[in-house]
Parts: C-alpha cells; sequence; structure tokens
C-alpha cells in the first residue's frame, strides 16, 4: 500500500468510497503496481477481496504482498481472500486430470459458446456466501464491503455484470487492470477495436481512472535516471447539477517497499 498514492485519492483503510468502478491500465508501461496496492489497501481496510489472478500466480502476488507488510496465506485462510488461480485453473480445462479438483469458473475455455457466465457465477456466488466450508476460515469475522479485483481485464470481458453486482447491489468496490500495446491512436484513425475500444468503452463506466503511461521519448533523455512513466488520475462523480470530472498528471518512482509520486515537472530529476 502506497500512503502517497492515498493521499493523492484521498483514501486510507479506514475512509474509502463504497460502490466504486476503478479501472486501471497502462501503455507503453506496467501498471501492475496499482494492482497490488489495491489489494493491500482493501485487505488492511478488513474488505472481503475475491482476486481472479488471469495472468500471474497466488505465489507472485504473495511474495510482492509479503513485502509490502501483508500475508495473502493468512488472509485467504482466514476467508478474507479468495483467490482464482487462472492460469492453474486454465490448465486443469486444457488439460483435464482423473481427479478433477478445479472449478467451473473457467469452463468458457472448455466450450467458448457458454460464455462467461460460468465466471461471473463464480464471483457473484464467492461474494454472496460466508467462509463456511472453507477450510481454515473464520466464521465468527466480520469483513467489511466486497472487493473483486482484475489483474488484466484485457483477456476477458465481463465487467458490466461485476459492476452491476458488486457496486450497485452489494455497495462493493471493483478494480480492474486492462493494457493497451503500442501508440494511442487518434480519433480518426481505423476501426476502433480490441483494446483501444475496451479501454473507451470501461473509462465512461468507471468513477475513477489510474492510466499509466511512458513518457515521451525526448523527455526521457533528462529523466532516463530516475524516472520514465507517469500516471494520470481521473475522478468521475456525479452530482445533483451533473457529472463532475477531475483530472491530475504525477510522474512516480516505484521503490521495493513503496513508490513515490511527484507533479509533473517537479521531480529532483527535472529541477
Amino acid at each position: 500500500m502506497y500512503t502517497e498514492l492515498n493521499s493523492i485519492l484521498n483514501t486510507t483503510p479506514d475512509s474509502f468510497t463504497k460502490g466504486e468502478f476503478i479501472l486501471v491500465s497502462d501503455r507503453q508501461s506496467d501498471a501492475s503496481f496499482l494492482v497490488h496496492h489495491f489489494l493491500s489497501l482493501y485487505l488492511r481496510a478488513r474488505c472481503r477481496v475475491l482476486f481472479l489472478g488471469l495472468v500471474q500466480s497466488f505465489n507472485h502476488y504473495s511474495a510482492i504482498s509479503q513485502r509490502m507488510g501483508v500475508s495473502l496465506a493468512q488472509a485467504k485462510e482466514k476467508g478474507q481472500l479468495v483467490f482464482l488461480e487462472g492460469l492453474n485453473e486454465s490448465l486443469s480445462v486444457l488439460i483435464p486430470q482423473e481427479t478433477d479438483t478445479g472449478s467451473q469458473a473457467m469452463d468458457f475455455l472448455r466450450d467458448p459458446s457458454v460464455g462467461l457466465k460460468s465466471l461471473y457465477e463464480f464471483v457473484r456466488s464467492s461474494l454472496s456466501s460466508t467462509g463456511e466450508g472453507r477450510e481454515g476460515a473464520d466464521d465468527t469475522e466480520e469483513w467489511g464491503p466486497p472487493v473483486v479485483l482484475v489483474d488484466d481485464l484485457t483477456v476477458l470481458d465481463f465487467s458490466h455484470y461485476c459492476r452491476a453486482t458488486v457496486c450497485s447491489q452489494l455497495q462493493g468496490n471493483v478494480v480492474m487492470l486492462t493494457r493497451c500495446d503500442g501508440e494511442e491512436e487518434e480519433e480518426d484513425e481505423g476501426d476502433d477495436e480490441g483494446p483501444e475500444r475496451l479501454l473507451k468503452g470501461l473509462t465512461h463506466q468507471c468513477s475513477l481512472t489510474l492510466h499509466v503511461r511512458g513518457l515521451p521519448y525526448w523527455l526521457l533523455h533528462f529523466l532516463r535516471d530516475v524516472i520514465e512513466v507517469q500516471v494520470e488520475v481521473r475522478w468521475r462523480r456525479r452530482q445533483a447539477d451533473g457529472q463532475y470530472t477531475q483530472n491530475k498528471l504525477f510522474q512516480y518512482k516505484v521503490h521495493d517497499k513503496g513508490a513515490s509520486f511527484f507533479a509533473r515537472g517537479t521531480s529532483s530529476a527535472v529541477l
């Protein structure tokens, strides 16, 4: 959990906005550190967290969270964290074993015609149920609002149903990461397809966007020893007199156990 970022977003484990759909995106850079931040934040806030790890393993996230002072293993044992390890689940579908111990969440890989209904049902049932029946779960614990995290939404898109269930019905939060490759396209160039279309569609739905991208190449000449990326934070709020939007742009540097954020042009590297 990055305290400087919490200050920027005006949030803490004891005080955060409920019912939010948070979109994290990146272009020519890696915004994965923000997924680690929100995972740590909501576990510290005692939220019930469902993590769809579609591109990385549980051990990967566990090792990084340990450095940030959070034990995913303990959270999992207590029933606070439900982690779907998409890589292993995918293998169990694509290479069936005699003893099938996997869930049905990834059945769409076996039969694409079924769509993502089984994955959504896994999300809904996981957040609606208590820890009862899971080994090591502590049924006496009372958790805060539910949170769904997805570590790479470009692998699949079922955001609409998660948003309706988690944000609206359960007053929980959803954090999703989606990736765009290459340079940003001009609006009048070509068809709007793939990751670009997904990003634009989700941007109109979410209440908070954190978009990470590499800096222009000409600027990297001056910042090559310090920072090479920036994050644009955009809040979207509905008010009585219309929709309120606020944008702020920061440069940042990720450390082993944290991250530093600078208003654009205020880093010591350019002063």
